[in-house]
């Protein structure tokens, strides 16, 4: 099985006062030593990754764990990872769980993850936050950065649109990826972008880009509620290391609370299931979808 370049995923809860945030539990695989200087773990506003991107209430993607901001980079360092991104999940202007993905791997060309913001008060387009290349090509990154996609173009403005994931493959023959030609001379192959919902009006959206040999996650799957809201039935999935998924799935009933991606549904809190982390995309204040991405 190859490794799949999201390698960790961790879950913050904020405790009873909402004045800290307290481990909820991770995806770690092999990474012992990292998972076991995690679980003690507690951030306060302003603290941490996780309480960073809680204090500026929007996602934070660190490319190096040299940062101030970040408190466990001997463990980081020794499990093989280089970039991570913060995700605070509001629903409204509560705030659910702050969820962290880290990504790492040997192969040069692993892909990139990247981070796009609009603030409708500047501009109508999308333009790039930041994003984690590796060693791919430098075209690619400084395309990446002149790039402005207006509403519902490209992978970003497409995420946007719709409030939803939206997940491509073969981006370099895509007319739907405006940089396709450029992602194909770097290796990048598949694309996920992920709205992810703010406490104001400001639009962030994350794009997981994988490269070939290197998948984002062995398996990424989106479930949305059926007509009646009753039911949870899978909009698309796709598995990198086999390709894609059965087109035939059973629903999962909303009343089955025990189940991770029901869970997630309903409460807008990330839930654990084996080797997937279930996490509630949120449009115009309430969960519409989860992801399941599969480690």
């Amino acid at each position: 099985m190859k490794a799949s370049f999201i390698r960790i995923a961790e879950i913050w809860l904020p405790d009873q006062d909402h004045t800290l945030l307290e481990f909820g539990g991770g995806l770690f695989g092999p990474a012992t030593g990292f998972a076991a200087a995690t679980r003690p773990l507690c951030f306060g506003m302003g603290e941490g990754l996780p309480g960073q991107a809680w204090e500026e209430g929007r996602p934070i993607l660190l490319k190096d764990f040299d940062s101030l901001h970040f408190r466990r980079t001997a463990a980081a360092q020794e499990a093989g990872l280089s970039c991570a991104i913060a995700l605070p999940l509001f629903v409204g202007s509560t705030l659910k769980a702050v969820v962290v993905l880290f990504g790492g791997s040997a192969d040069a060309r692993a892909g990139a993850i990247e981070l796009w913001h609009n603030s409708p008060r500047v501009t109508t387009d999308m333009t790039l936050v930041d994003g984690y290349y590796g060693t791919a090509s430098d075209s690619f990154e400084i395309l990446s950065k002149d790039t402005f996609l207006p509403r519902g173009t490209g992978l970003p403005g497409l995420a946007w649109q719709r409030g939803a994931a939206v997940f491509m493959e073969d981006l370099g023959a895509s007319p739907r990826f405006l940089r396709g030609a450029t992602a194909a001379e770097a290796g990048i192959t598949r694309g996920l972008g992920l709205p992810c919902p703010t406490k104001t009006d400001e639009v962030y959206v994350m794009t997981l880009l994988s490269a070939l040999g290197t998948p984002i996650a062995q398996k990424l799957e989106s479930w949305a509620p059926n007509v009646t809201r009753q039911q949870l039935e899978r909009s698309f999935g796709f598995c990198e290391t086999q390709g894609s998924l059965s087109s035939t799935v059973d629903p999962i009933a909303l009343d089955s609370a025990q189940h991770p991606l029901a869970s997630a549904f309903l409460t807008g809190v990330p839930a654990l299931g084996e080797s997937m982390i279930a996490i509630p995309v949120v449009a115009e204040g309430e969960v519409n979808e989860v992801l399941a991405l599969y480690l």
